[in-house]
């Protein structure tokens, strides 16, 4: 395998793959919008956040930019520390064949990445590796997590949060236009292309309300903060050991994000969280 700037190419390859339609209400949306600006703006500005995202996605290109053989056990744990439903259920695979098994999965799932066309036949052998019980289902997540982070233009996030179709869960039912919403089963596959669709909704949703420029970060602060709102409406039950009861309105949309997967000062990486602190640079990237 090369090293990752051999693995992407210029441009996502998208434009072929048919989507689906998707009955996305406006009224929700701009609900949960004039939420996350409000939010930001009471600590430091959207801005903020947008920087903080570009910096994870710069920790996650340098861990694996010679491939994930080459990625030691405590970068890996860096990065890991930036996926809220996956940093948690590492613990089995911690020790040399666990990390083993975690290597062998990645390379395979950023072998050939460039080509967005196999994305769920990629996010499918990755799971594969692994078991298929309760226990794993962070499996999926830690692909999409990777993908997103490596080449957020060509992999929008596609983790079990923001639609996880067998659960009829995620940021696709909270914002879906429906009367009976609460009775309702969406038949919307949860593979790439309707993650795709979705982030093209929400692109054209940004764009008509000012939004033109880091349109990736946008996009998952705004997927964020409507599964916020979904978590804080059921009192913080979803995820219990990873969500507890939010001391601002913008808690659970950074957890979601990863953004408070570091605090400052606690040694685990030299990213720091968005919490009380000026996000500073991974001293390795750049």
């Amino acid at each position: 395998m090369g090293r990752l700037s051999q693995w992407l190419g210029s441009a996502p390859v998208a434009a072929e793959i048919a989507r689906p339609h998707l009955d996305l209400s406006g009224e929700l949306l701009r609900e949960a919008f004039a939420g996350m600006v409000k939010g930001a703006e009471e600590q430091g500005g959207i801005e903020r956040y947008v920087e903080a995202l570009k910096l994870k996605a710069a920790l996650f290109a340098d861990v694996l930019k010679d491939g994930a053989e080459a990625m030691a056990p405590e970068r890996f744990m860096e990065m890991a520390a930036f996926m809220p439903t996956v940093r948690r259920r590492l613990a089995p695979y911690l020790d040399a064949r666990g990390f083993a098994r975690i290597q062998g999965a990645l390379g395979e799932l950023m072998d050939g990445m460039a080509d967005a066309s196999g994305a769920d036949a990629r996010l499918a052998s990755f799971c594969a590796r692994f078991p298929s019980d309760k226990e794993h289902r962070f499996v999926r997540d830690l692909a999409a997590e990777v993908l997103h982070g490596l080449d957020a233009e060509r992999y929008p996030l596609m983790t079990r949060w923001v639609w996880d179709e067998k659960a009829n869960t995620g940021v696709l039912r909270e914002i879906w236009f429906a009367d009976d919403i609460d009775h309702l089963t969406i038949r919307v596959a949860d593979d790439y292309a309707t993650f795709l669709m979705l982030r093209e909704e929400l692109a054209g949703f940004l764009t008509e309300n000012g939004i033109f420029r880091d349109m990736a970060q946008y996009i998952d602060m705004l997927c964020a903060q409507i599964y916020a709102q979904y978590i804080c409406a059921q009192g913080g039950t979803y995820l219990r050991t990873d969500f507890a009861a939010p001391e601002d309105p913008m808690q659970h949309t950074r957890r979601l994000l990863g953004l408070d997967g570091v605090s400052p000062g606690s040694g685990r990486s030299r990213l720091k969280a968005i919490d009380g602190a000026v996000i500073e640079h991974h001293k390795r990237i750049g």
